[in-house]
């Protein structure tokens, strides 16, 4: 008896907090796939950064010994040096002294990463006024950008996804829920096909050191803003039409962040996903003041019907209440 009632309150707690338990289903969920892929790419990449490491030992002392006049110290200082200005996106290397990174075409496609919030993170401003002006310049136009993506969507969406829906709704009389899944699945390979797959053979031909694996992984890096650069176009020494080059790529992640915003803002409205959302969130609840509202309104409303009873109780005593005549002679208008 005394495990039934356990069964059934516990049971009851849970129907009643029913979106809370999701809620932290979801957060334990989170947690142990973000520790999933803490495991998986500590084990898959450390074995490389451990031979990276023991071939830059090995050619550090090659090196200190086929030069014995230069310390090793003086060599630390140097690499010291040339790694801290690598990570401005200067290079001492000779085949690389021809690339600027701050004319005009390069702080373009800086300002789209920055606005973006892509951030590569192979170029840098090195002054302090920049780093200043970095720092206004985003305050400002991230949210800029974020209207403007926006606008953007919104009206990208009713020509897309909204009337085409409803049109093959209406005139072939398929089920409104079955087409949003079909439209949104096929812009989902459009979107995959023309800003994924097309531009890695793209990049793929015109980066000398880069193959379809790269190029691919580049565009879902960039497009997804993530932006870990360790792979950015138009950096390569000999790179022809690098200006020109530069221009096409910040047009291709301006257009593909607007695509990409397109199709998650299709799957994001399909019904089966507004329902898997609303498990995880707090029912809504009606305001303090709307509740007072309308307890105000009942109350007058309550004492309108209340005075109306009484009004039409004292009518009708008011008409019940006439005496009665006996005779004429008893009327005092005709005494």
């Amino acid at each position: 008896m005394l495990q039934s009632l356990a069964s059934n309150s516990c049971v009851r707690l849970i129907q009643t907090h029913k979106s809370t338990w999701y809620f932290v289903s979801l957060v334990v969920g989170y947690l142990l796939y973000l520790i999933f892929g803490a495991v998986v790419f500590s084990s898959v990449e450390l074995p490389y950064e451990d031979l990276l490491r023991q071939e830059l030992r090995n050619i550090k002392k090659q090196f200190l010994q086929e030069n014995d006049c230069l310390s090793e110290e003086r060599l630390e200082q140097f690499l010291k040096k040339a790694l801290e200005a690598s990570n401005y996106g200067v290079s001492i290397l000779n085949n690389a002294s021809a690339n600027w990174n701050w004319d005009f075409t390069s702080a373009l496609f800086f300002a789209s990463t920055v606005l973006s919030t892509t951030g590569y993170g192979h170029t840098a401003p090195l002054s302090d006024g920049g780093k200043a002006f970095c720092i206004i310049y985003s305050v400002i136009g991230i949210p800029f950008t974020l209207l403007f993506l926006t606008a953007v969507v919104q009206r990208i969406m009713v020509f897309s996804t909204r009337r085409p829906i409803t049109y093959i709704h209406i005139h072939w009389g398929l089920s409104k829920p079955l087409v949003a899944i079909v439209h949104a699945t096929v812009l989902g390979m459009l979107a995959v096909s023309c800003f994924f797959l097309i531009p890695a053979a793209i990049f793929s031909a015109l980066e000398e050191n880069w193959n379809f694996l790269e190029s691919f992984y580049f565009c879902f890096i960039s497009l997804s803003t993530i932006g870990l650069g360790d792979y950015v176009p138009g950096e390569a020494a000999n790179q022809k039409f690098r200006e020109l080059y530069k221009v096409g790529i910040t047009v291709y992640l301006i257009l593909g962040l607007i695509v990409m915003l397109v199709v998650l803002e299709t799957f994001c409205e399909l019904q089966q996903l507004k329902q898997l959302r609303k498990m995880f969130y707090l029912k809504k609840e009606k305001p303090v003041d709307r509740l007072a509202i309308l307890e105000h309104d009942q109350l007058s409303f309550t004492t309108v019907s209340n005075s109306g009873t009484t009004q039409s109780q004292d009518k009708s005593q008011t008409f019940v209440s006439v005496p009665t005549l006996a005779s004429p002679n008893d009327d005092p208008m005709i005494q």
